[in-house]
């Protein structure tokens, strides 16, 4: 590879790190240290729910800071734990169930057109 070529970041890479495993009773303060090391920061949440304790959302100011974070965060270990550090994904959307009479109409339609599935 040329040291001239820019390199290339993989799809997955975002600027939002999703943090799991980490001591339930961390503060944002301490967050900061640990992740600002790596870069700018632009926001932190800490779960703050039973369901989302020991996690929590870093987002960085640039791509690059969440990518060496996430390379060397993950796995770190901090009063005890392990943390898990993985690119945030979004959710993908459910598609909505096609009504009854929409679906009806659909079925009329491939019928029309000899479009029935076999």
């Amino acid at each position: 590879m040329n040291k001239n070529q820019p390199k290339v970041i993989p799809p997955d890479v975002n600027r939002i790190l999703y943090v799991r495993n980490l001591p339930y009773k961390i503060t944002s303060e301490e967050m900061y240290d640990i992740f600002g090391r790596y870069g700018g920061i632009r926001q932190i949440r800490l779960g703050d729910k039973n369901k989302t304790r020991g996690t929590a959302y870093v987002v960085y100011e640039d791509i690059i800071d969440a990518k060496n974070a996430c390379e060397h965060l993950s796995g770190f270990h901090v009063r005890g734990r392990y943390l898990i550090v993985l690119y945030h994904k979004e959710k993908k959307k459910e598609r909505k169930p096609i009504d009854v009479k929409r679906q009806k109409e659909i079925n009329a339609l491939r019928q029309k057109y000899g479009l029935n599935k076999k």
